[in-house]
């Protein structure tokens, strides 16, 4: 009896153990194949990311390589006029600065082709010139010596004209949006208009300035985008 016991208690034994070992780990096999799963799937991944990214490469160069043949990158232009001309490189503005008479201080910032209207046509309906005319968005700020007012004029440069949008007279440290920014340009008596626009011009601000942006803008829109090529190629290369 005593022996028979000992049996019962032993297989009782084995029987909790074998269900203790199998609740921790199931089905062990099946862990093993995850691991084998996901190495290999790791392994696939990794041989696939250089060939990605050598065909990313190949394309970039390939089409800097088109640019390149097609176009030829000029020096940008440092003055025009009396202005210096700060081309600010990896940026999509420029800037330009001068000193007009004893005390006035003038800073344009231009930004690069920011939009486009389509072309005039003539009477028939045929595009005279391109088929669009691009656009460039200038904010001219004169000021009058040290801790002195901004005049600051909101402008559209066009193919071969300059076209004032607003005008306003902010302290030094303020910004636009917290002034009272005053009525439509187009709105104000057209003998305002027409001296508002000779102040301008007096100070180089004219259609000769619009001609000149454009042509600058075409340079600086394809030197951006080669730079901009180069950039993301030198990224992807890093190891």
């Amino acid at each position: 009896m005593t022996m028979t016991r000992l049996i019962r208690h032993l297989r009782r034994t084995l029987i909790s153990s074998s269900k203790s070992v199998s609740q921790k780990n199931p089905n062990p096999l099946n862990l093993e194949c995850l691991v084998s799963i996901v190495t290999t799937r790791s392994y696939i991944s990794e041989m696939r990311k250089p060939a990605f990214e050598g065909n990313i490469l190949r394309l970039i160069r390939s089409e800097i390589q088109y640019e390149l043949e097609h176009f030829t990158p000029k020096q940008p232009v440092v003055e025009y006029d009396s202005f210096i001309v700060d081309n600010r490189p990896g940026e999509q503005w420029i800037s330009l600065k001068k000193k007009f008479g004893e005390k006035e201080e003038i800073k344009i910032e231009v930004t690069m082709f920011d939009g486009s209207v389509p072309a005039e046509k003539s009477d028939k309906g045929i595009p005279i010139g391109p088929d669009v005319e691009l656009h460039i968005t200038l904010i001219v700020n004169i000021s009058k010596g040290e801790g002195s007012d901004v005049m600051e004029f909101e402008c559209s440069a066009w193919p071969d004209s300059i076209e004032i949008v607003n005008v306003l007279v902010r302290g030094k440290d303020k910004k636009p949006d917290q002034l009272y920014m005053g009525p439509e340009f187009k709105d104000l008596d057209d003998e305002l208009q027409e001296s508002l626009y000779e102040f301008l011009e007096t100070r180089g601000i004219d259609d000769e300035l619009a001609i000149f942006l454009h042509e600058y803008m075409k340079n600086k829109d394809k030197t951006e985008f080669i730079r901009w090529m180069g950039t993301v190629r030198s990224f992807i290369e890093q190891k």
